[in-house]
């Protein structure tokens, strides 16, 4: 198979549903040879699911001529995330592109939550992106190349009985930026995607009833936009276009950055900014944030839109 990636060797966490599948089929469409790693347990992290999913994965990729190879280690453990790159290194000899879509959900609200329920989201969502990373990190230094997306949830920016994989979410934010400057210097590149794909938020009754709860308490979100405004269904092959663009050469100068897609739609997010600041000859004390006008400037516009009725 010809196409933007021959030659090329990708990885894709999760890759045996929704997302992570259409990335490794679209990798594999343009002369990648691809890593499809996928434990095949359930989307809240149980051990019901399907063990074989990423070898189905590889024999729709091998059946339309492409080359695949199947992983089963979870990215909750350093091990895992090792065995994952070195599954790339030892079949191909080497790893340009490392895409982290594993992730799992156990919603509850904050009261609610198991230490558990924190652990394993933690453990899949945040810490399964340092793992792959950290084992990936010295091949691409060698190779003085690599790409690495990661993926992210506008959930980071707050959603109602979330509050782990909220966290989660946003610390892959944070390690993006990172990860970006630590290796920018080695010809490393590494970014962050949002995704909302149909599948996937409707994967658990659990993520729907965040959604629903949400709207009853009338706490709305930019990002959930009613679907009568979208023009078409947010499908996981729109997803996996932007993340396997950000790995080609037509991406070569995008490194830290924060994108948003959902069906025909795709932005890219501001770097953080403070919004206003204030300053202070001697510092602040109560008394000084409490003098006129300062407040005011300072938070005065703000609302807190959560308190009961509020819109």
């Amino acid at each position: 198979m010809s196409g933007r990636f021959a030659g090329k060797v990708a990885v894709v966490t999760g890759a045996g549903r929704n997302i992570g599948r259409a990335q490794a089929l679209l990798f594999a469409r343009e002369g990648a040879r691809v890593v499809v790693n996928d434990l095949g347990g359930g989307p809240n992290g149980d051990e019901s699911g399907d063990a074989g999913i990423a070898q189905q994965v590889v024999d729709e990729i091998v059946a339309a001529g492409g080359e695949a190879m199947a992983e089963g280690s979870s990215v909750a453990s350093m091990d895992g995330g090792a065995a994952i790159v070195a599954k790339a290194v030892d079949t191909w000899g080497r790893i340009d592109i490392l895409v982290n879509n594993a992730g799992i959900v156990r919603a509850g609200r904050i009261d609610q939550l198991t230490e558990q329920d924190w652990d394993l989201v933690l453990d899949v969502s945040l810490k399964g992106s340092f793992a792959t990373i950290r084992a990936a990190a010295p091949v691409f230094i060698a190779q003085k190349g690599g790409v690495i997306v990661n993926t992210g949830s506008t959930s980071g920016y707050g959603h109602y009985g979330m509050s782990n994989y909220s966290a989660a979410k946003e610390g892959v934010a944070g390690l993006t930026r990172t990860v970006a400057r630590d290796l920018g210097e080695f010809g490393v590149r590494c970014n962050m995607i949002r995704p909302i794909s149909a599948q996937t938020t409707t994967r658990t009754e659990g993520v729907m009833w965040t959604i629903e709860r949400s709207r009853a308490l009338g706490q709305t979100f930019n990002w959930n936009r009613p679907l009568a405004l979208r023009r078409t269904m947010p499908m996981p092959e729109s997803v996996a276009a932007l993340a396997v663009w950000l790995c080609s050469d037509a991406a070569a100068h995008v490194s830290g950055r924060d994108f948003f897609v959902q069906g025909d739609e795709i932005g890219v997010f501001p770097e953080p900014e403070l919004h206003r600041a204030i300053f202070a000859a001697d510092g602040f004390t109560l008394d000084a944030l409490d003098a006129p006008g300062v407040a005011d400037y300072l938070v005065g516009d703000i609302v807190n839109r959560f308190l009961p009725g509020a819109r």
